[in-house]
């Protein structure tokens, strides 16, 4: 496989798995928190994240070299700010109802922190398309996390997820888990299963390396083992020679007395 499509997957990964920005970084709480009361407005909440990192990161990566470092944070936040108004009135043309559901949390995507962090960490010190792939990575995963989060509390806060009755008309539902506490509730757990999870992963990629590590060895222990076995045959057959030397010149000698 080429080395920049493996290098744009393991970006992909890290976006999504090892440096997920809401269950790994804990970053971006507040539409977290307040936009996964549905599954339809996390994936809206989502993917406008993701176009403004992807276009934010892309033009902060063009311009990288002209931006002054002193004043790169507010150069970073005008440019945010113009994709985000972008958005804001697409959302508005295309989705009003999205957007009568979303309210002021789309402006707000202006100081969310994972799409600063991205400019600052990565977009500012990178070339166009790794920045605009990172974006794309870390917007998904953000997107990924909503959709989790507001999976399990649409469903046991109203029993349905996107308006299909899954726990079926008799199941009351949790109005906790439509409240601001139910989504404390629901991160926090899914933060420790996603820690448990790569706890384990770790784990068992370390007892893994150390099998490889092991069964590397062991052919090189075998060949000292039939080195040192043929060290020692070579050495027996060297003695025995000397020894069958020694008896055939002592035989020469009696022979040479007796005549």
């Amino acid at each position: 496989m080429n080395a920049a499509v493996k290098k744009y997957l393991l970006q992909f990964k890290e976006g999504i798995v090892d440096k997920n920005p809401t269950f790994v970084q804990l970053l971006g709480m507040c539409p977290t928190l307040a936009t996964t009361t549905s599954v339809s407005n996390a994936v809206g909440m989502g993917l406008a994240a993701t176009a403004v990192l992807c276009c934010s990161n892309l033009f902060i990566s063009l311009l990288r070299r002209f931006i002054p470092r002193e004043v790169r944070i507010a150069s970073f936040i005008v440019i945010i700010s113009g994709f985000v108004s972008a958005v804001e009135m697409l959302i508005k043309a295309f989705l009003p109802a999205l957007d009568a559901s979303l309210g002021v949390f789309i402006p707000l995507i202006v100081v969310n922190c994972i799409i600063l962090a991205r400019a600052e960490a990565f977009a500012s010190k990178n070339p166009p398309l790794p920045s605009f792939f990172d974006g794309l990575s870390m917007g998904l995963g953000f997107t990924l996390a909503l959709c989790c989060i507001a999976a399990v509390r649409e469903l046991l806060g109203s029993g349905s997820i996107l308006g299909f009755n899954i726990l079926g008309s008799s199941y009351p539902g949790m109005l906790i888990f439509i409240m601001p506490s139910g989504a404390f509730l629901t991160l926090g757990c899914l933060v420790a299963l996603v820690n448990k999870l790569r706890a384990v992963a770790a784990s068992h990629s370390r007892s893994s390396a150390d099998t490889q590590t092991v069964t590397a060895d062991s052919p090189a222990e075998a060949s000292e083992i039939s080195d040192e076995t043929a060290s020692g045959e070579v050495k027996t057959n060297s003695c025995d020679s000397e020894k069958s030397d020694e008896n055939t010149g002592t035989e020469s000698d009696k022979g040479g007395e007796d005549k």
